[in-house]
């Protein structure tokens, strides 16, 4: 029996905050129970049917007989973004988070950016990315100076308009700007953020691009590659990585693509591991705010999920998680501090298991790591015993 496990992170979808949530702002958070509150109603029956409002204080309906094992995550990793979280879940957790700059990034770095570019910039605040393009957007259009922005997460983005700075030379800034941020001013991630329209009508595209650093050691792609265990990337989980780790890359841009590129591969039987970012949840709605459009593509993605769930084979395990939350009832526009929520299927595992609340998401690395070679992984605690028929 061949087997494979097929990890999908419903990016920013957290299930309550952190007990450190308040040093973080994030006091009351709860990106699930919130959409769900204050919208009274949250149509995903797939998900509730495999345990959803069944994992502790998700503040969704639960189910008297769940068809998965669930539970909930907390992060090690004293962070909030897409890179500590995807990290510690293929079991590398960083002792100490990424920077962040709240009041811009100092002047020394621009400058140098700057000199690098052969332009000026703009901006270097705090901001929504929406928001910054409609207030900076016609001046950047007048100018040409790309627009400078970052978040409570560690990220350094740079926004600008297609028709003024094109594609691939904003793609060379950010490759400059990924040079820099290392050492005393290392970041996670160099985000390009191109956009299109006209003044006051401004859109961002899906042209985005990440740039992460390479983790700092090994995680479980990197080992299972070794071992001669095809690993496949779907959404931005190659940028994410760095490519490290990545046999197969499929950089599919929106949910919908995601899901259907993750069909195909579960129905193809190809890859040991298979692990795939659906962004929209995040990018579209969270930091938006949007509580009916976040909404609506959770209940995309439950109507999606029995096409994945009856094509499993016989020794494949799928498991849907978060990797971190994004609450748009919450105040602002950042990421939230979350519990991740956990559900693991497939006719490998036991249905019901309450697996309680995790330590770290190395927990769910370390079982993913076991079920495919039999081995112990450096970081985190395996549930397979507990799960495994």
């Amino acid at each position: 029996m061949k087997k494979r496990v097929i990890l999908i992170v419903l990016d920013s979808v957290g299930c309550g905050a952190l007990p450190d949530a308040a040093e973080f702002g994030d006091a009351g958070a709860n990106t699930l129970g919130n959409i769900y509150k204050a919208r009274g109603h949250l149509h995903i029956p797939h998900m509730t049917r495999l345990g959803l409002g069944n994992i502790e204080g998700a503040g969704l309906p639960g189910v008297d007989a769940p068809a998965g094992a669930f539970a909930r995550c907390a992060e090690f990793t004293y962070a909030k973004d897409t890179t500590c979280g995807h990290w510690e879940m293929a079991g590398h957790a960083l002792a100490q988070p990424f920077k962040t700059y709240l009041d811009g990034f100092p002047r020394e770095l621009i400058d140098e950016f700057e000199r690098r570019i052969g332009r000026k910039t703009i901006g270097n605040y705090a901001a929504s990315g929406t928001q910054i393009i409609m207030d900076l957007g016609d001046a950047h259009v007048a100018t040409g100076c790309p627009i400078v922005y970052t978040s409570a997460d560690s990220v350094f983005q740079l926004a600008a308009h297609e028709s003024v700075i094109p594609l691939a030379e904003l793609y060379r800034m950010c490759e400059i700007a990924r040079e820099l941020l290392v050492g005393e001013y290392l970041v996670g991630r160099v985000i390009a953020r191109p956009f299109t329209g006209t003044s006051g009508a401004y859109t961002r595209t899906e042209n985005r691009r990440d740039y992460a650093m390479p983790p700092f050691a090994d995680t479980i792609l990197d080992a299972l590659q070794r071992e001669g265990h095809t690993v496949v990337g779907i959404g931005k989980i190659e940028d994410i990585f760095c490519n490290r780790g990545i046999d197969v890359v499929d950089h599919t841009k929106n949910n919908p693509s995601g899901i259907s590129a993750t069909a195909r591969v579960i129905q193809d039987g190809s890859g040991a591991f298979v692990f795939v970012n659906l962004v929209d949840t995040d990018m579209l709605y969270g930091h938006r705010r949007n509580v009916e459009g976040y909404a609506r593509a959770l209940e995309d993605f439950d109507a999606s999920l029995p096409e994945l769930l009856d094509n499993l084979a016989e020794g494949d395990i799928l498991m849907l998680t978060a990797d971190h939350g994004c609450d748009p009832t919450h105040s602002g526009t950042d990421h939230t501090r979350e519990y991740i929520p956990l559900l693991v299927y497939g006719k490998p595992v036991k249905p019901g298991v309450d697996l309680g609340t995790r330590g770290q998401f190395s927990d769910i690395g370390a079982t993913i790591y076991e079920y495919l070679t039999g081995e112990v992984w450096r970081e985190g605690v395996s549930f397979l015993k507990d799960i495994q028929v």
